[in-house]
C-alpha cells in the first residue's frame, strides 16, 4: 500500500487529494494535513468583502467531505519535510504541529511514499511595516479578513450616508506583491456599492499597484480581443477604472502604512503618502516557512526551497537577464528536482522567473508584480500531480503522462465589477497561454484568437453560476470530477 501526503487544502491541494483518492481508491491511503478546518472558495471573498455574502456561502468543513471520501484528515501545521528519513525512520516524512482544540500543540511524524507541498502562500504582512487587518489596513485574502473588511466598509458607508467625505485606497500593499486580479475587483465593488446607493459625490476612490502599467496582472499585460478590435489590457483597465470614476497611482511600492496613512515609493525614487479613511491593500506573498532536513539532521532547505520559501521543481532557476529568459524554462510536472517523490502544487511551486518585466528604483527598491499562480492554474495543476502519482503508484515506473505547463495552458478570469441579478457587471478575461511565449507568437506573446475581453451583465452570471459549481465540485457531489478545473 502506497501512503500519499498532501500538504495544504486550498484549491490546489484540495483538488490533488480528490483525485489521488477517486483514482487510487481503498488500496492506498491518502492523507492531508492543513490548519484549516475549513475549504474556502476564495475568488468569492470579494462578495463577503461588500456584505453581499456572508462567510458561510464561500466556506465549508473539510473533514465530512474527507471522511465521506475515505482520506485521512489532520487539522495540523508542517513544520518540516525530511525527505530522506532519519537514522531512526528510514522512510521520508513531514513533522506537523496540530492547531485543533483536542491536540493543540502535539507534533506528530508522518511518514510517506509521496508527498505533495500545496501550502499555499503565507500572507506576508510583516514585509510592510503596519499593513494587515490587524493593524492599519484591510485584506479579503480569507473568509474571515474578508468579514471583517466589510464590518469597517459599512462603517464608511455609513459615514458617507450621513454627509461624511471618505477615501478609499485600494491596491497592492508591497512593492513585489502579486494578486492585483481580486484587489481590482475589489475597487469596483465598492464603486459599484457607492454608485448605487448615490454617495459618489462624496467618495474618491484610488487604485494603488506596483504595475508599471494598469493592466499588467503579474503577467506582463496582454492583448486582448474585444469588439472587433486588438486592445493592449493597459487601455482595458485604464477605460475599466475611468467609467467607475478610479483614479490610479501605477508603478508604486507601498512600504509603510500609520493609521490613515500611506507611504510609497515610485519607480523613479520618489517617496509619497496618501491619506485614506478605508484601506484594503495586497500583501506579498512568501512560502510557509517550512524547513527541510537530510537524514543527519542537517538543514537542507536550501537546496529543497527558493529563498522565498516557496519550493523549486522543475524549472530553470539559473540567473538570467529578463531579455534571455524562455518559456521553457517554466515546469511541466512540479516535481523536486532532488527527491523524485515530492512535488509542489498551486503557490507552494517557486517560479523561474517573473513574466512582468523586473523593474527597480535609484534607490534599488525593486517595484514590479510577481507571478500569480492562483485559480485555475492550481487547480489543474493539483490535478497533473495527482494524476502522474497515480500513473508511478500503479504502474510502477517513474514517468509523467501528464504535464501542465503554465506556458501551455490557458486561463480565463472573471473580475466581478458590481453584484446584482439584473444590474451586476464583470470583466471576462481570457488568456492562452498564460506565460507569454514570444518564440510561439512573437507579435503578442500569446494566442490573440485565445486572448479576450468582454464587460457586461453576462459575465456577472458567469461568475455566480462558477461560485456555486465549484463549491459543489470541492464537496465532492456526486459527478465532481467531471467538471472541468
Amino acid at each position: 500500500m502506497a501512503k500519499v501526503v498532501v500538504l495544504g487544502a486550498g484549491i490546489s491541494g484540495h483538488t490533488a487529494a480528490l483525485y489521488l483518492k477517486h483514482k487510487l481508491g481503498k488500496k492506498h491511503e491518502v492523507i492531508v494535513v492543513s490548519p484549516n478546518s475549513n475549504y474556502q472558495w476564495i475568488p468569492s471573498n470579494i462578495w463577503v468583502g461588500v456584505g453581499l455574502m456572508t462567510p458561510d456561502q464561500v466556506k465549508f468543513k473539510l473533514e465530512p467531505v474527507y471522511k465521506k471520501q475515505g482520506i485521512v484528515y489532520k487539522q495540523a501545521k508542517a513544520v518540516s519535510i525530511h525527505p530522506e528519513g532519519s537514522n531512526s525512520q528510514k522512510k521520508g516524512f513531514v513533522t506537523v504541529e496540530h492547531v485543533s482544540e483536542s491536540q493543540k500543540g502535539e507534533t506528530e511524524i508522518i511518514d510517506y511514499d509521496y508527498l505533495v507541498n500545496a501550502t499555499g502562500p503565507k500572507l506576508n504582512f510583516g514585509a510592510t511595516e503596519g499593513l494587515g487587518p490587524d493593524l492599519n489596513t484591510q485584506s479579503v485574502c480569507t473568509f474571515d479578513h474578508a468579514a471583517h473588511a466589510w464590518k469597517h466598509l459599512k462603517e464608511a458607508l455609513d459615514k458617507m450616508e450621513r454627509g461624511e467625505k471618505q477615501t478609499f485606497l485600494i491596491g497592492t500593499g508591497h512593492a513585489m506583491a502579486t494578486c492585483q486580479g481580486a484587489a481590482f475587483e475589489y475597487a469596483l465593488n465598492i464603486a459599484f456599492e457607492v454608485n448605487k446607493r448615490k454617495l459618489h459625490h462624496l467618495a474618491e476612490i484610488i487604485w494603488i499597484t506596483n504595475e508599471y502599467e494598469l493592466g499588467d496582472f503579474g503577467m506582463g499585460g496582454a492583448y486582448v480581443k474585444r469588439g472587433g478590435y486588438i486592445t493592449p489590457t493597459k487601455i482595458f483597465t485604464e477605460s475599466i477604472l475611468a467609467e467607475y470614476g478610479i483614479r490610479w497611482i501605477k508603478q508604486a511600492g507601498v512600504y509603510k502604512v500609520e493609521p490613515g496613512l500611506a507611504h510609497y515609493e515610485t519607480l523613479d525614487g520618489q517617496y509619497h503618502t496618501q491619506a485614506f479613511d478605508f484601506a484594503m491593500l495586497i500583501p506579498g506573498f512568501a512560502g510557509a516557512g517550512m524547513k527541510a532536513f537530510d537524514k543527519n539532521g542537517e538543514d537542507i532547505s536550501a537546496s529543497v526551497f527558493a529563498p522565498n520559501g516557496m519550493m523549486k521543481v522543475d524549472a530553470d532557476y539559473s540567473p538570467k537577464a529578463y531579455e534571455n529568459w524562455k518559456s521553457s524554462d517554466w515546469p511541466s510536472i512540479y516535481q523536486s528536482p532532488v527527491y523524485d517523490n515530492l512535488y509542489a502544487a498551486g503557490i507552494a511551486f517557486a517560479p523561474p522567473h517573473p513574466m512582468s518585466k523586473p523593474m527597480e528604483s535609484p534607490n534599488g527598491t525593486k517595484i514590479f508584480p510577481t507571478p500569480p499562480r492562483t485559480g485555475m492554474p492550481s487547480g489543474v495543476i493539483g490535478k497533473v500531480v495527482a494524476l502522474n502519482i497515480v500513473h508511478r503508484i500503479n504502474s510502477g515506473k517513474n514517468e509523467h503522462p501528464h504535464k501542465a505547463s503554465m506556458v501551455r495552458m490557458g486561463a480565463a478570469c472573471i473580475v466581478s465589477a458590481g453584484y446584482g441579478f439584473l444590474h451586476g457587471q464583470a470583466a471576462t478575461m481570457t488568456v492562452s497561454p498564460i506565460v507569454p511565449d514570444w518564440e510561439k507568437y512573437p507579435e503578442y506573446g500569446r494566442d490573440i484568437n485565445k486572448t479576450v475581453g468582454v464587460v457586461g451583465l453576462a459575465g456577472h452570471w458567469m461568475k455566480l453560476f462558477m461560485h456555486y459549481m465549484f463549491i459543489y465540485k470541492a464537496k465532492a457531489n456526486p459527478g465532481w470530477n467531471l467538471i472541468p478545473e
